[in-house]
């Protein structure tokens, strides 16, 4: 390959040099090279003509496949053995790249599970003659390993992460995956709880009839089309599934419409050499300045039944000569099956909106709290845990006292202080989980918790709590938090309790609390030896919080010192209440079993 070849002459030329380089340089170069991620490949293309469309950029299938490759190389690296694409995340596609520019792809294995993969993507363009960057997209494939002679999966090995960076991206994966596992889910369960309006298109005058808009293509796939497996790319299925998306889209527009955004997407089977697939797209809905286009990629032989294969969903947009969207005719659907796909438009734009403004959100925004509902939960799940995971992550903390063996750390950044306080305690990791995931209980033991009453029980793993603390100012302050727990995803993973300030429409701030707001706080619980756990605290310091831990990091008082002493009694106290709980509960199950 152009990688192995490229790293056959690197070695050629350093040992050519290796009787005139000092001995400190070739240890620092040694280091540098174990740095690097051993799953981390790249690719670099100049984009030509061919690669282009009728704006002389580059083609964003010409794009996916190259992406597609890069993501594959990197799986299979890891993997040692053939790799498949199960899966792609939402792509956003932020810059278009223009002919005799350069792509520069990188792709890295961020965490292995127990037969599948998450690779990270990089997408960058390079202009060659101004020495510019800038990034393009940035997307997370699915890979698993290809099935063995006997139809067994092929066990993967852990990822080992080596730098700050990738211990975000392997910590934050298993919230990624958890996202992916219940997508479908979340669509289905929005169109069935909500009642979504949008005006009745067939009486607007210049509605454009969906059907008008319908592509249906057939490619033969032949071996340029098929990997060392002989099955065809998922970057060039991708590609063909751009191709009848954009024609669907310019039908109703009349123009030349730019590929915005494409959304999760699973391969539900595989398709080879010989095989005709046919592609089907449509413009679902048309809203103000962009539009949603459906496609799907069937699979068949001769006269064998078709495989559904893929679905995707597209949204483009048409600019104006000033590069502002242009408004865009409604659509008129088609009775029944195209209803249905014009209210799933809605809901899934809903989502992308819900996603969007949760992640957008900066600390420095007023207020912070993101108003929960039902649609959005999950994405309020996993910003809650990735935030914590995050923190958690960096590698900057600094001592700022010890005693007893419980440990204060600070960290500033960006104008903002967060603090961590950590000691061991004798319970084992899971039993220190149950007890502080009940946060009801923290008033027993935390004295800047004077009431915690539980608002909604989501689900198994998230709740909504109203917890009342005391305040300087002698009026009580009160915070609706979403707290999420989680239970680790592998071996070496800790248990983590997230907690973030959200708004409840049933729960308005009163005039007899001053209400607060937590950016990020929660536990990370790490089994240690012989029983023991590493129990951490968390917490960004909102100025709610910052008059308790000012002079505790000054060095005038040791309030968490004590807070987190009366924690430690708390769970070896009730450990062996649970211990006993748990054998009454194994007795019984033995019983009736």
């Amino acid at each position: 390959s152009i990688a192995s070849a490229k790293n056959t002459l690197e070695w050629m030329m350093l040992s050519s040099m290796c009787s005139t380089v000092p001995p400190l340089i070739w240890i620092n170069m040694a280091l540098e090279e174990e740095s690097m991620n051993p799953t981390e490949v790249k690719m670099s293309q100049i984009v030509m003509p061919c690669h282009s469309n009728h704006r002389q950029e580059l083609s964003v299938g010409q794009l996916l496949k190259w992406i597609d490759s890069t993501a594959c190389l990197s799986a299979e690296r890891h993997a040692g053995s053939p790799c498949i694409t199960a899966s792609m995340d939402d792509i956003n596609f932020e810059h278009t790249i223009s002919v005799g520019m350069v792509v520069n792809i990188k792709a890295k294995v961020n965490r292995a599970f127990n037969t599948s993969m998450e690779v990270g993507i990089q997408v960058s363009c390079e202009d060659l003659f101004y020495d510019r960057h800038w990034r393009v997209c940035h997307a997370y494939a699915t890979f698993v390993t290809q099935r063995t002679s006997n139809g067994q999966k092929v066990p993967l090995k852990p990822i080992i992460p080596r730098t700050q960076r990738e211990q975000i991206e392997y910590s934050v994966a298993a919230e990624r995956r958890r996202v992916r596992m219940v997508h479908d889910e979340i669509i289905k369960d929005l169109l069935f709880h909500s009642s979504i309006q949008q005006g009745d298109n067939s009486e607007v005058g210049n509605a454009v009839a969906a059907v008008k808009t319908k592509v249906e293509s057939v490619e033969l796939v032949l071996p340029p089309h098929a990997n060392h497996q002989e099955n065809t790319f998922g970057g060039q299925i991708m590609a063909w599934m751009v191709n009848v998306a954009t024609i669907a889209a310019s039908r109703l527009c009349q123009d030349h419409p730019i590929l915005r955004t494409i959304d999760m997407f699973t391969f539900r089977g595989p398709s080879q050499i010989g095989d005709r697939v046919l592609l089907r797209a449509i413009v679902n809905n048309a809203f103000k300045n962009s539009m949603e286009v459906g496609v799907r990629a069937e699979a068949y032989q001769g006269e064998g039944p078709n495989r559904h294969i893929n679905s995707a969903f597209m949204t483009f947009e048409v600019l104006d000569d000033h590069g502002k969207p242009c408004t865009l005719p409604h659509i008129r659907p088609e009775p029944l099956e195209g209803e249905r796909r014009f209210q799933e438009a809605i809901a899934r734009k809903k989502i992308r909106l819900d996603r969007k403004y949760i992640i957008s959100r900066t600390q420095g925004e007023v207020p912070l709290s993101v108003p929960w509902e039902p649609r959005n939960q999950v994405y309020l799940s996993y910003n809650n845990v990735s935030a914590l995971k995050m923190l958690a992550a960096q590698n900057n903390w600094c001592l700022n006292s010890e005693k007893d063996q419980v440990r204060l750390y600070t960290l500033e950044r960006k104008s903002v202080l967060s603090f961590r306080v950590e000691s061991e305690v004798n319970i084992p990791a899971h039993r220190a989980f149950c007890l502080l995931a009940e946060l009801r209980n923290r008033p027993s033991w935390d004295t800047h918790y004077q009431k915690c009453e539980l608002i909604h029980w989501v689900d198994e793993d998230d709740f909504l709590y109203r917890v009342v603390t005391p305040s300087g100012e002698g009026v009580l302050q009160d915070f609706i938090l979403l707290a999420s727990k989680r239970k680790p995803c592998s071996s070496g993973d800790p248990y983590v309790i997230a907690l973030r300030s959200v708004s409840l429409p049933t729960h308005p701030p009163t005039d007899a609390y001053n209400r607060g707001e937590v950016l990020c706080a929660g536990f990370t619980i790490l089994e240690s030896k012989n029983d023991m756990s590493l129990i951490s605290y968390y917490n960004k310091a909102s100025p709610e919080v910052f008059p308790y831990i000012s002079t505790d990091i000054a060095g005038l008082s040791s309030s968490f010192y004590h807070t987190f002493c009366s924690c430690s009694q708390y769970l070896t106290k009730n450990r062996l209440q649970f211990n006993s709980q748990e054998e009454r509960s194994t007795s019984f199950d033995s019983l009736t079993s």
